[in-house]
């Protein structure tokens, strides 16, 4: 009998927003049906990305992206 091999962890989506889309949240208003999860805030404001607890997306603040009274 030999072992089976472990599977791949799956790839997690990095979704770039902008200052223009804040505040951030996930599921996100262009995720499909299948995807849903409670809805959550998550703030990029600070360390310029976040990851979401539910489904692992990570959503990154774009490079150059003023945020302004976040």
């Amino acid at each position: 009998m030999t072992a089976a091999a472990p599977a791949a962890a799956p790839a997690h989506e990095t979704i770039e927003v902008g200052a223009e889309d804040l505040p951030v949240y996930c599921p996100g208003p262009k995720a499909p049906l299948w995807s849903m999860h409670p809805r959550v805030f998550l703030d990029v404001t600070h360390t310029g990305s976040a990851r979401c607890a539910y489904c692992g997306a990570e959503y990154r603040l774009k490079p150059g992206a003023v945020v302004h009274g976040h």
